[in-house]
């Protein structure tokens, strides 16, 4: 299993669209395969420190997670994610 995480500044001009970006992540639930699970929320804290929005992504193998990028249902939403966000940071982990 490969659990992707990550982390977005949103752009100030754009941070009202934060509920509609999180909508677009749900929108992929189940339509990827071999992605097993996804969850996604906003920041609550606001600290110095804190990213605006949070994606979690598993899939059930190497493979899988290697044609993520390029999926066709993945790839609007990223497009999207890269005209708003401001910087990122991701984990990808195997567990």
């Amino acid at each position: 299993m490969i659990r992707h995480i990550v982390l977005f500044k949103i752009k100030e001009e754009f941070k009202s669209e934060i509920p509609l970006l999180i909508e677009n992540f749900y929108g992929m639930k189940g339509k990827i395969e071999g992605m097993t699970d996804l969850f996604s929320a906003a920041d609550f804290l606001h600290s110095g420190r804190s990213y605006d929005l949070a994606l979690i992504t598993d899939f059930e193998s190497e493979e899988a997670f290697e044609a993520y990028p390029t999926h066709p249902v993945h790839l609007p939403v990223k497009n999207r994610m890269h005209e708003v966000m401001e910087a990122s940071v991701s984990c990808d982990m195997r567990y």
